[in-house]
């Protein structure tokens, strides 16, 4: 039974991410620079957005031996999660609309709409295991607008083609932001987590991000 997001803490979701790694292997630790960007993804996210955070990260991650394209790639990734808003409401805005006569959810996808899910969907296992954990998102997001559909590809696909940054490190900063205290983003946080078991990430780097997001400092607000 899932947890209502306001009792859900970022210790359940250790709990679970103990859980689900008690089989998988230790590894190694993160490494200074691994360490310094996961902490500059927590800092920078929208859920925190702390200057001195921020400017402390980008030091000791350059410091590290982070590159600007690295650094920059952290955080377009982390500003993907404003897509969260649209996985949240997706279904409930073409329920409502379905229920006034405004939508048909159960009709088939008219060509333009059918090309895009070949295109952006079709057959991948990782928009299944995707789907597992947000049921009917992906299908809702389309039928209620194209547009929004394809710009969600495009834009969460940034920092996946620049690849400076290894794909096991930016599943530890995804990790890491959704579990934040001022997040505690479910859905992201076991689609990430599963990815980074599927990716070989040792379960001391796992906790060891988890340890980073507990750190993360309140929003504030941002002057």
């Amino acid at each position: 039974m899932l947890l209502r997001m306001n009792t859900l803490s970022i210790s359940d979701l250790r709990a679970e991410a103990e859980a689900l790694t008690a089989s998988v292997a230790d590894g190694e630790p993160l490494d200074p620079m691994a360490e310094a960007l996961i902490t500059l993804a927590v800092a920078v996210s929208v859920t925190s957005l702390d200057r001195a955070a921020v400017n402390a990260a980008i030091v000791a991650a350059m410091d590290a031996g982070a590159t600007v394209a690295q650094i920059q790639e952290i955080i377009a990734l982390v500003s993907g999660m404003g897509v969260h808003s649209l996985m949240v409401s997706a279904v409930p805005v073409l329920t409502e609309a379905a229920r006034r006569g405004l939508a048909a959810p159960t009709e088939p996808l008219d060509a333009e709409r059918q090309a895009l899910w070949d295109k952006h969907v079709g057959n991948d296992p990782f928009w299944s295991g995707f789907s597992a954990e947000l049921p009917g998102f992906l299908d809702a997001m389309l039928r209620l607008s194209p547009d929004i559909f394809t710009g969600f590809f495009e834009y969460c696909a940034i920092p996946w083609r620049s690849g400076t940054v290894r794909a096991k490190l930016k599943e530890l900063a995804a990790i890491a932001c959704d579990a934040a205290p001022s997040h505690r983003y479910r859905p992201g946080f076991r689609v990430h987590l599963g990815n980074a078991i599927k990716l070989g990430v040792g379960r001391i780097a796992i906790l060891q991000a988890l340890d980073i997001a507990k750190a993360a400092p309140e929003h504030s607000g941002t002057a």
